[in-house]
């Protein structure tokens, strides 16, 4: 039998080389890591392949002290430094494991991949759909083209302008041609969302496009910042459509006391079509109007039909598509309710919300509570509800001023057989004689020709707006002018 003394000095021994292997295998594992994260570190670039449309996006990871920090860039979608989640390098057996989400973006988009000779490749999942991806080194994402984008010199003048609507500043640009005048004037009315006055989107100015052409042709054209971007105050109340109306009679006012200016007239895209058909209903200051993409029936019956047309081009269908439209109808049906307690359709929102996502792929364990929240706000705004029962129909009844509507056959966010078909049945009994109607085969929401209407197009297309688009509205504003 051994004496407790060699039993103590052995396990003594054993109790040190077991330390020391430790910190040996701790020692090993940081550098395994560490050589993980300066093989992943830094900047990617790739593309992620949806069939027909690959997507190229630019990515950024840092890592300090084994805290994972990212961001994503998607030029086509004019997306720039959004925020990466839930960041996971890990060194297996069979390579470097690398897992990361954009944050708060409906679907959970994630990256799932491994690092495989210097680049990243694997499955990119959203809402359900999965496709590849890869990553490398390379810097090979150009940004977009805007080939149409005006460049100088200009033949025509430009000035900075602003002027006000009561407690709001607005601010703008007033582009007219050279000479006394007076000239044919158009104020430009962007669609749903802060625009600024080029009503910029994914890299796309499609005001600024419009302008030039006009005003190369002899026409002034308005185009403003919405009230709280660019150089534009906010409204002091949450606003709706009915406010931004006055935003626009505010601008008619300012163009008709300019001397160069004769007779003025607005052109509306998406949204900005219903205000100048909520505007030339009661002025006596507007000539004539332009709607392009405007809505001819109330906003719950445009989004249904907008969602449907999402639906069906994205080829989400059968009980999906089912599931999805009826939450949209209970929805609708819980915004509108005038006798719900505010924290009652609160409530019934935020349950809808998490059900679209659960549907859409997103398991009640992995929605984010932010972006759930801010669903349910968006959902909330004054001007959601007053735009899901708003009816534009007794407004275009009582237009008497010629009147040009066009929409894109393949745009899916204002469907045009809906909505040019009530525009007419209006305007017709109202009694207005001087209507245009264009239904334009193979253009889209943002008049680009276009081959699916989808909204991921939008920034893949260099087109900013059709030749056909531009010239259709110069010839048909020269042609009122008379």
């Amino acid at each position: 039998m051994q004496s407790k003394f060699h039993q103590r000095f052995r396990l003594q021994i054993a109790s040190g080389v077991f330390k020391t292997l430790f910190i040996i295998m701790v020692m090993v594992m940081c550098l395994s890591v560490s050589h993980a994260e300066n093989r992943v570190t830094g900047h990617w670039e790739g593309q992620i392949e949806i069939p027909g449309q690959p997507i190229a996006v630019k990515i950024d990871l840092a890592s300090n002290d084994n805290e994972w920090t990212g961001t994503i860039d998607i030029p086509t979608q004019g997306a720039n430094d959004l925020p990466l989640s839930d960041i996971h390098v890990v060194k297996k057996d069979d390579g470097v494991h690398v897992k990361f989400s954009i944050r708060n973006i409906p679907g959970n988009p994630t990256f799932d991949g491994k690092l495989q000779d210097g680049a990243i490749r694997g499955t990119f999942s959203q809402g359900g759909a999965t496709f590849g991806f890869r990553l490398s080194r390379d810097r090979i994402v150009k940004g977009p083209a805007r080939p149409q984008e005006p460049k100088p010199p200009f033949p025509y003048e430009i000035e900075e302008v602003a002027f006000q609507n009561g407690a709001v500043n607005l601010a703008g640009t007033l582009t007219l041609p050279f000479g006394d005048g007076p000239f044919p004037a158009v104020l430009l009315i962007s669609g749903s969302g802060l625009q600024d006055r080029d009503e910029t989107l994914v890299g796309h100015k499609p005001f600024w496009v419009l302008a030039d052409h006009l005003s190369r042709s002899g026409i002034a054209v308005l185009r403003v910042d919405d009230p709280g971007i660019g150089k534009s105050t906010p409204h002091p109340k949450p606003p709706t459509t009915a406010d931004f109306a006055t935003d626009v009679e505010a601008g008619v006012a300012f163009l008709k006391q300019d001397d160069r200016v004769g007779r003025v007239g607005l052109i509306g895209h998406s949204e900005g079509g219903l205000i100048a058909a909520i505007v030339a209903s009661r002025s006596n200051n507007v000539s004539f109007i332009v709607l392009m993409a405007g809505p001819g029936v109330p906003g719950a019956e445009l989004l249904r039909k907008q969602n449907e047309r999402i639906f069906d081009a994205a080829a989400i269908a059968g009980e999906r598509k089912q599931n999805l439209l009826a939450l949209l109808d209970q929805l609708f049906t819980i915004l509108t309710a005038e006798d719900m307690a505010e924290d009652e359709r609160r409530q019934g929102v935020k349950r809808i919300v998490r059900k679209q996502l659960e549907i859409n792929g997103v398991p009640p364990a992995k929605q984010d509570e932010g972006q759930v929240q801010a669903l349910v706000e968006q959902s909330l705004t004054p001007w959601m509800r007053y735009f899901l029962t708003f009816d534009p129909r007794p407004a275009l009844e009582k237009i008497r001023v010629p009147v040009l509507a066009l929409n894109g056959e393949l745009d899916v966010q204002v469907d045009a057989e809906q909505n040019l078909t009530a525009i007419t049945a209006a305007l017709e009994k109202g009694g207005n004689q001087n209507v245009t109607v264009h239904r334009l085969p193979e253009h889209n929401h943002l008049f680009q020709r276009a081959r699916t209407g989808l909204m991921n197009e939008y920034g893949a297309i260099e087109e900013t707006l059709s030749p056909k688009v531009l010239d259709l509205i110069r010839d048909w504003v020269l042609s009122v002018r008379q």
